[in-house]
């Protein structure tokens, strides 16, 4: 019998997802040198492969079985819940973009393609290199840094309502798949904070700084968890909603942002393959 505090263990088990896989993350960036994108592009696209099969087998599923509780053809909620977080984390996507693309020069330029292509433009270091370099104020410093973290946290806090509407569901803490999804989750932000740490310590930031900085990138996937875990636990409907949106915003996350980034800074047929190995890995972590 499980004794442990549900909320408590879930708080645990999400820090090390987060901080503890962005900081391992930014560890192994730390050790790179800046040109490491073939490395970061395939691990996304590994990534993105075993996130897309935890998200239709697995949460999609879930969501539809808890809407068919509530209403005829629950299909329908989940995929107005799904349609909600894709459009939520596009649209403060397309916000952030929009504001920070022409105040640096390579996204600026008229032949940039409409998604990131460049490691450094994955959560915006780019626009804080370039306060850095050219000594601007420290309110600009704020600003940017205030972007990065926002750009973080799009990404991060979807991930954290998967893990903690995926508590919600389990039968078993130690077993069930919000632990699995934790630690894919945890396995998916390496990449991340990979990077998160090449860029900054290119525009000259210290190494043990730019480590522990990646680490604090990942606290907002804490925010998510505790949201999803409160979702899933007051009735089909906030089950099947905090499902939808993470699946949504996850599935955005994977085909908005990381896919396209993955072919654009390694231009390989390769990402597509470690699309495929990820996508079969997480369909075996499901089903077997």
């Amino acid at each position: 019998m499980e004794t442990i505090d549900p909320f408590w263990f879930v708080t645990i088990v999400t820090l090390l997802s987060g901080a503890g896989g962005t900081g391992i993350g930014g560890l192994v960036g730390a050790l790179f040198k800046s040109d490491s994108n073939r490395t970061i592009s395939l691990l996304l696209a590994f990534a993105g492969g075993v996130m897309t099969a935890m998200v239709c087998f697995d949460l999609l599923a879930e969501a539809v079985e808890a809407a068919d509780t509530v209403m005829d053809h629950g299909v329908i909620m989940v995929i107005g819940a799904v349609a909600l977080g894709i459009a939520v984390v596009y649209g403060l996507n397309f916000l952030i973009d929009h504001r920070t693309r022409a105040e640096v020069s390579h996204t600026a330029a008229h032949d940039h393609p409409d998604t990131h292509d460049d490691i450094d433009e994955l959560i915006h270091a780019d626009h804080l290199n370039m306060h850095r370099r050219h000594n601007d104020s420290r309110a600009s410093l704020v600003v940017a840094g205030i972007v990065m973290a926002a750009a973080i946290a799009l990404h991060n806090i979807p991930e954290g309502m998967t893990i903690g509407a995926s508590f919600a569901i389990s039968d078993s803490l130690m077993l069930g798949s919000g632990m699995i999804m934790a630690v894919l989750i945890g396995l998916h932000n390496i990449p991340e904070g990979m990077a998160v740490s090449v860029p900054l310590i290119s525009g000259g930031m210290g190494r043990v700084r730019a480590v522990l900085l990646t680490a604090l990138c990942g606290l907002p996937t804490l925010f998510g968890a505790w949201l999803g875990l409160w979702l899933g636990d007051i009735g089909p409907e906030g089950l099947c909603s905090s499902l939808g949106f993470a699946g949504g915003a996850m599935l955005y996350v994977v085909f908005g942002e990381i896919m396209p980034e993955a072919y654009l800074i390694y231009r390989s047929k390769l990402p597509a393959f470690a699309f495929m190995v990820g996508l079969a890995l997480g369909m075996l972590m499901i089903f077997f």
